[in-house]
């Protein structure tokens, strides 16, 4: 089955981002196919780079971006909502003239567009947060 997953919710603000990273993992280990993950809102953060986690902690922004690296999944961060974040890939930090870049390699900055495609093109949008 051909999945897509909508995370809104921040790493650390509910159990909600971890869960979305559960089940995503969940199934990838169980082979369906991800079609694509979109991070919208303050899912957003879960692509954030620069976040500092204690060392007790889970960094799931950084477990995200492993496990976006393993499998190769299509991983898009919404622009509106990442640039109003403060994150930002190349492109943005260029286009507003920045010096920082925020978002991890793995992920794209896109449009609702990439969210509009996935739910064309999936069997099942699972969205948490």
């Amino acid at each position: 089955m051909k999945f897509s997953i909508v995370v809104y919710a921040a790493p650390y603000s509910s159990e909600a981002a971890a869960t979305a990273f559960n089940f995503t993992k969940t199934l990838l280990d169980q082979g369906h196919e991800l079609y694509r993950l979109f991070f919208f809102g303050d899912g957003v953060h879960n692509a954030n780079r620069l976040a500092v986690v204690a060392q007790d902690e889970v960094n799931l922004q950084q477990r995200w971006d492993q496990l976006i690296t393993t499998h190769r999944l299509d991983a898009v961060v919404c622009v509106s909502s990442a640039i109003r974040r403060g994150l930002l890939d190349s492109q943005e930090s260029e286009r507003y003239e920045l010096d920082a870049i925020s978002v991890y390699g793995s992920s794209e900055i896109a449009g609702l567009g990439q969210l509009i495609d996935a739910v064309i093109n999936s069997d099942r949008v699972v969205n948490f947060g």
